[in-house]
């Protein structure tokens, strides 16, 4: 019988000062059985990174929700979709390879790709020269440090409070901050 995913309930007050972006957000993350709390917190992360996007590229006007991910490879880790059904942002956490990337890239206005762990900068110098070219693409490096806090964060209930500013994401959860300083590849 096939293990099924595990389900975890986050409400994230998010600040993001840099964009002008308020909001609080009810969330529902489902951990694919060979998901590690790690990469299903860099999913959150990457949501709360990009959440002012929900404002700034769909007025308001759209849905920003986590994917199948690990379930279904065809399907981003985290989607904003506008009213018509448009994919306005497509973003992917670990290390994808190059061509359901750029595959990504054609079916979405911007695409995001967080990359962490201490084998990102391995995969990164692998896959640079096939996906440079792709003007909607850009890829971010999470240091393995941050990304190994943020999975102390995880519970399967979270109360989450995020602030962005001058781009470092300070997330905690009452009892403990972290702050996550992506830095840009791409």
């Amino acid at each position: 019988m096939a293990l099924k995913s595990t389900i975890f309930k986050a409400q994230l007050q998010l600040a993001d000062i840099d964009h002008g972006y308020y909001a609080d957000h009810a969330l529902t993350l489902a951990r694919h059985p060979s998901e590690t709390d790690e990469r299903m917190m860099v999913r959150l992360a990457a949501l709360a990174l990009n959440a002012h996007a929900l404002q700034t590229q769909c007025n308001g006007d759209g849905t920003l929700a986590f994917g199948a991910g690990l379930s279904d490879p065809d399907e981003p880790d985290v989607w904003l979709r506008d009213f018509t059904g448009r994919t306005r942002l497509w973003i992917e956490v670990g290390q994808p390879e190059d061509k359901p990337v750029a595959k990504a890239c054609g079916k979405a206005d911007r695409v995001c790709v967080y990359a962490f762990s201490y084998a990102a900068e391995v995969w990164w110098r692998g896959v640079e020269g096939r996906l440079s070219r792709l003007a909607n693409l850009e890829v971010w490096r999470l240091p393995p440090e941050a990304s190994q806090a943020l999975a102390q964060l995880a519970a399967r209930t979270m109360q989450l409070q995020a602030t962005l500013q001058e781009g470092v994401l300070t997330l905690g959860d009452g009892e403990r901050s972290l702050d996550v300083e992506p830095l840009r590849w791409k």
